[in-house]
């Protein structure tokens, strides 16, 4: 009986497998949709047909598709033209540039129309460099915008920025009461300043434009097309759902599901896309909670290897930059920072949030929970534990989102469980100086402990939060192998360095068991589907501070090439 030759052969080069043993082979072999050998070259070679496409890699690496396992797809296709204007580094250095780039909008736009940017960083403007007094504030784009309503979002996506306009045109004065986990940043007066931080920020983001589903679905394939050329070929969408209405343009919503499930139903998703689902906000409640997941009921997903809901998302607590990550040791500044969850005192949130985790366990969910501080940390785990007791399930993997202070206890439990840790390397290397500052340079240096989590036998996984950062896989494995900081090269924590094997697992087999998919993705083995990166060069030669200049030559999705440079 004949065997049909291989559609696609990649041969002549460093095949990283990144299996059990990181084993490192010669070739690949693809046929239709699925990898059906990897060995040496000369194995590779006396597969091919008459009608193989056979390509020289002449030394290349090879990767398992980049699986980037907490980038929010849409939200960052609503940070781009023409739906919002780049106010971050290094597109705006200052408050100054800021406002420059807020007046050109100004003069392109209608009377009275909306303005929204995003990606401001008060670690890099130089203003606030030069007075640590001195903070973005609503006069700033008053000056350039006193009539268009203006809404900023910050980096981090925990803080925005407004202008006079938009608290007006909202509601918003010296009266106003934050919504729960939120903070109106206010002068001696009483008045506003223009930062809403947390919970807040919906105050002025709900009444932002609506963009239409036709939209969103354009601008995930935008975002799908980008990520082709740097090599990603997964990814999980953390949050979508009626928590997120609120959020700018939409970005967490339930229109933008709507939006993946079509373009999965006509076959236009072009990647692997696992889903958390949000149905309650940042500052919510298990009675939301509730009532969210009964409103999204049952998602379809005619194809399970596109798209896929596998758990709920819940916000615990804020983020260390904002000063409002729940820590059992107080910030430099003062204060421990809260949890963003329904409650009139620390103790009633913290239950509040165990039910919440109670909830979504009981009903089968895989949680997935934002939580920063080591005091929150605690409290999310030890609910994931007893969540189990009450409810055992032998395989939730349920995983801490950030997980920005974990301890070892908290390590440990996550182990013990079979739980995982997503960690985001490279906003490490974006905030390391700020956070000297933040927390104090001993916590600095802690930050994003990952040696610790691969010792303690936990899973990592490593992503970028974008449009918290760029979707750049390779400034994360640099930053996991570096620990550097990116303003000033100083190292950070560099006891919590990690091997390029490591760090690759973090991007590719571990984010695979974060979506239950590692028995047909993540690795380069027979019988996984062809998902596959091509680097321009040697990457286990590198110098980890080179792994940042590799191009990504060639990404194969479900057998195909999707990208050539």
């Amino acid at each position: 009986m004949s065997v049909t030759a291989p559609t696609l052969i990649l041969t002549g080069g460093q095949v990283l497998t990144v299996d059990r043993d990181f084993t490192v082979a010669e070739g690949v072999a693809v046929r239709g949709r699925d990898i059906v050998a990897v060995g040496s070259d000369a194995e590779m070679r006396a597969l091919a047909g008459p009608g193989t496409r056979l390509i020289e890699l002449r030394g290349r690496t090879v990767l398992p598709g980049i699986n980037d396992s907490h980038l929010h797809g849409a939200a960052y296709g609503m940070t781009k033209p023409p739906f919002s204007v780049n106010v971050g580094h290094p597109a705006a250095g200052s408050i100054a540039d800021i406002a420059a780039l807020v007046g050109g909008a100004v003069c392109a736009a209608a009377p009275g129309e909306w303005i929204v940017g995003q990606g401001w960083d008060p670690g890099y403007l130089a203003e606030c460099l030069a007075d640590p007094r001195r903070f973005p504030h609503r006069r700033d784009l008053d000056a350039v915008a006193p009539d268009n309503p203006v809404c900023l979002t910050d980096f981090s996506a925990h803080m925005v920025w407004a202008n006079t306009a938009a608290l007006r045109r909202c509601g918003v004065d010296a009266d106003s009461v934050a919504p729960p986990g939120g903070v109106i940043d206010t002068d001696p007066d009483g008045q506003p300043t223009g930062i809403l931080r947390e919970a807040a920020q919906r105050l002025v983001q709900e009444a932002l434009p609506t963009p239409t589903i036709t939209q969103r679905r354009q601008a995930i394939q935008a975002v799908i097309r980008e990520l082709h050329a740097r090599g990603i070929t997964s990814y999980t969408e953390p949050g979508l759902g009626p928590g997120g209405a609120t959020t700018a343009s939409g970005g967490l919503g339930t229109d933008n599901l709507t939006a993946y499930a079509e373009l999965a139903a006509s076959g236009d998703l072009r990647a692997r896309v696992s889903v958390l689902l949000l149905p309650a906000p940042m500052g919510g409640s298990a009675d939301e909670l509730r009532k969210g997941l009964a409103e999204l009921g049952h998602v379809p997903t005619p194809d399970a290897r596109r798209l896929r809901v596998l758990g709920v998302k819940i916000f615990g607590d804020g983020v260390p930059p904002n000063r409002t990550a729940w820590m059992k040791e107080p910030y430099p500044s003062g204060g421990h920072g809260a949890l963003c969850v329904h409650g009139d005192t620390p103790a009633l949130q913290a239950e509040e949030l165990r039910e919440m985790i109670r909830l979504a366990h009981d009903a089968g969910f895989q949680l997935g929970v934002h939580v920063t501080g080591d005091r929150a940390i605690d409290t999310v785990v030890d609910a994931f534990a007893a969540a189990h007791a009450a409810t055992p399930r032998p395989d939730a993997r349920h995983y801490v989102i950030h997980g920005d202070f974990i301890g070892p206890a908290s390590l440990a439990k996550l182990a013990a469980h079979g739980y995982g840790v997503n960690m985001n390397p490279g906003i490490k290397w974006t905030i390391s100086d700020l956070m000297d500052e933040v927390v104090g340079p001993e916590r600095s240096a802690y930050q994003w402990p990952v040696r610790s989590a691969v010792e303690a036998g936990v899973r990592v996984c490593a992503s970028s939060d974008a449009p918290i950062t760029e979707p750049d896989w390779r400034q994360g494995v640099a930053s996991m192998m570096l620990r550097e900081s990116k303003a000033s090269g100083r190292p950070s924590g560099p006891e919590q360095r990690v091997s390029l094997a490591e760090a690759l697992r973090a991007y590719t087999v571990n984010a695979a068991w974060q979506d239950f998919a590692d028995d047909w993705k993540g690795t380069v083995e027979p019988g996984k589907v062809a998902d596959l990166c091509v680097l321009d060069r040697p990457l286990p030669a590198l110098d980890p501070h080179d792994i940042t200049q590799v191009e990504v030559d060639l990404t194969v999705f479900d057998g195909d090439v999707v990208h050539e440079r």
